[in-house]
């Protein structure tokens, strides 16, 4: 007995129909149906009785069905199982990650993936939640981290928040210190600072100028135009100040002086994204996994 066999016999079955059974598992109709006599003489029973246009299951057929279709079933179970855990051994992740968070959250998360799962190859784009959310929609990522809320609904999308975090003001320590030297700044302190600012389309440039124009200024740039790395870079060199995240803060070591803003201060929320109607590999399941128990 093969499963091809009964593969057509449970084709048959249900279309009670031998040309339309053949046309649903795509094979010729004299095909399908010298499969399905060979069924019959190891089984030594007829299992369809068939007349002209009538095509009925005999007392064998009703007992066989419920039987195929649970082996069928549990050898499509049993394919599914030993692909998920060779995804896990081979393979690859596409993950896309706003800037910061390539430089905050990722790496201890992705070293922690790696050592686990070494055979996973880690594709890591970086862009904004706007870019990020249009290469989720079109298959281009399995998963990514975006900012939350989106510029513009994404109905297509499942969306799980994964943290809050607090913004800070960056300065070099050669510098005078942002709002005279408090322990905190306001966002309105702002208004005497010259900023070095992120690109368009970073989420965090579109979050401080907002909150800059909301405390009645608009802000004065001292550079623009920069990714993560730059913006810190000319901080460091005592072009102005930045607003960035604290985990960023946190990881980029000396030569900064962080202060943060007073309450209730800026926040951003971290989200992870995929698609609604695929189900992301198992590999990306198990870093979304890592990252939500993080």
């Amino acid at each position: 007995m093969q499963f091809q066999q009964l593969h057509y016999f449970v084709a048959v079955a249900e279309t009670r129909h031998f040309t339309r059974a053949a046309e649903r598992v795509h094979v010729a109709q004299p095909s399908l149906s010298q499969q399905i006599r060979a069924l019959e003489r190891e089984l030594g029973a007829d299992l369809f009785v068939r007349a002209r246009g009538n095509i009925a299951l005999t007392d064998a057929g009703e007992a066989l069905l419920p039987l195929a279709r649970r082996i069928l079933a549990d050898a499509d179970t049993a394919r599914q199982e030993v692909q998920e855990l060779v995804q896990l051994r081979r393979g690859r992740v596409r993950l896309g990650a706003t800037p910061s968070l390539c430089t905050g959250l990722l790496p201890d998360v992705l070293r922690a993936f790696h050592d686990r799962y070494p055979g996973i190859q880690l594709l890591i784009e970086e862009g904004g939640s706007r870019d990020l959310v249009r290469e989720l929609a079109r298959g281009a990522l399995d998963l990514a981290l975006i900012v939350l809320p989106l510029p513009a609904p994404a109905p297509a999308l499942t969306t799980v928040e994964l943290l809050h975090e607090d913004l800070v003001v960056v300065s070099s320590p050669e510098e005078p210190a942002p709002g005279q030297g408090r322990r905190t700044v306001e966002i309105a302190d702002l208004a005497d600072e010259r900023l070095v600012m992120f690109r368009h389309g970073y989420d965090l440039r579109e979050l401080t100028v907002a909150a800059c124009r909301s405390a009645g200024f608009e802000p004065e740039f001292a550079v623009e135009g920069g990714e993560m790395d730059a913006v810190l870079g000319f901080v460091r060199a005592g072009l102005g100040v930045a607003v960035v995240p604290r985990m960023v803060a946190t990881r980029a070591g000396r030569g900064l002086r962080v202060t943060p803003l007073a309450r209730p201060g800026l926040q951003r929320t971290i989200a992870l994204a995929h698609r609604s109607d695929v189900a992301p590999p198992r590999g990306a399941r198990e870093l979304q996994r890592m990252l939500l128990e993080r």
